[in-house]
């Protein structure tokens, strides 16, 4: 946070950008408080939203492409699961568990479910309709929320 407010110490949209990224890895940050900051000082709703989509977004992606090209690591390494239980875990993903990245916005589950569409393949276009769309809609639903109580 303090690299951050070196880098700008007002609230402009290159480090909502970078807020929003960076909480959208493992980095355990929140990019919502200056959202709400920017909103109420009077910046542009849609390039606030879009901006923070659009970091957050990225972020998601590169969490998946860590399950990607990470996957046999993950998998082997670190989880130590069997050939059969990835197989089962692959089949319920795909039935099921491609619509949880609408929730990918969620604190602490919302990053493992980007991960995990990375490591079950999950296509990128599904994955980045789904992604953005849930980031958006928690975006926009924040700054609503936001202007609605302000009593703009």
């Amino acid at each position: 946070m303090e690299l951050l407010y070196h880098l700008s110490p007002e609230p402009s949209l290159p480090v909502l950008f970078i807020l929003s990224f960076l909480a959208a890895t493992v980095v355990p940050i929140g990019s919502e408080w200056l959202l709400v900051v920017m909103i109420l000082s009077g910046f542009s709703p849609v390039q606030t939203v879009m901006t923070a989509t659009v970091g957050n977004y990225l972020g998601g992606c590169t969490t998946y492409l860590i399950g990607i090209y990470g996957s046999d690591f993950i998998i082997n390494k670190l989880l130590r699961i069997s050939d059969a239980e990835l197989t089962r875990a692959k089949g319920i993903y795909k039935k099921y568990g491609s619509w949880s990245l609408l929730l990918s916005w969620l604190p602490i589950v919302g990053d493992p479910l980007c991960l995990l569409a990375g490591i079950f393949r999950i296509g990128l276009v599904r994955f980045s309709l789904l992604v953005f769309s849930g980031k958006f809609l928690r975006y926009t639903t924040l700054t609503i929320l936001i202007i609605q109580a302000n009593g703009d």
